[in-house]
């Protein structure tokens, strides 16, 4: 079972990349997805967040509240070093119960796992390739303002929070370019999956 980590920054075409591999059968698992469930009311992730950072980081409904929490972690190294020490691991046993689960499904499943923080948090885990979707970052600053509507002020602070470009291409095994139109990512996303299959 080839296991394919998917990463790039913000607004870098990475879901629609996955979309498209997914059409074409592959299991996608998505980190952002397993974020939001093992932080779900009722975990032990959310109780330790709730610990950690008060109270104040819950909803009334008893959900975490991201804005909340993010206003404490944005930007503070100490207390995002704390979060992500509550939430990784969760993150990693969770994935790897999915990625199993598809194994046992079926053996020759390709499963890409869709994560944003790969070079933050995985990128030691043993892939079989690394793929990045990448656009240069005023590419991506546009496509925020214009797409998602944010301020572009925001939209800057969200692209310098994560990590730079360039330790994100130097660990990758493939890269799709998609700073041209979507056709053109769609393009190499299909001869990507051409030579996953023949491999």
């Amino acid at each position: 079972m080839p296991l394919i980590a998917l990463t790039g920054g913000i607004a870098s075409g990475k879901s629609t990349i996955a979309r498209r591999l997914a059409e074409h059968g592959a299991v996608i698992v998505d980190a952002d997805r397993i974020v939001r469930d093992v932080q779900a009311p009722g975990t032990p992730v959310l109780a330790a967040i709730a610990d950690a950072f008060g109270e104040g980081v819950l909803a009334e409904d008893g959900s975490l509240d991201r804005a909340a929490l993010g206003a404490i972690v944005f930007g503070d190294q100490e207390q995002l070093r704390r979060l992500n020490e509550i939430v990784h691991p969760a993150v990693r046993a969770e994935s790897q119960r999915r990625f199993d689960e598809a194994a046992a499904g079926d053996p020759d499943a390709v499963v890409v796992y869709d994560v944003p923080l790969l070079v933050e948090a995985r990128v030691d885990d043993p892939w079989d390739l690394i793929v990045v979707a990448h656009a240069p970052a005023e590419v991506r600053l546009r496509r925020l303002v214009e797409l998602r509507g944010m301020e572009s002020g925001a939209a800057q602070e969200r692209i310098d929070a994560q990590v730079s470009d360039e330790r994100r291409l130097a660990v990758a095994d493939e890269v799709i370019d998609t700073a041209g139109s979507l056709d053109e990512t769609l393009a190499q996303a299909d001869a990507l999956w051409q030579r996953i299959t023949q491999r």
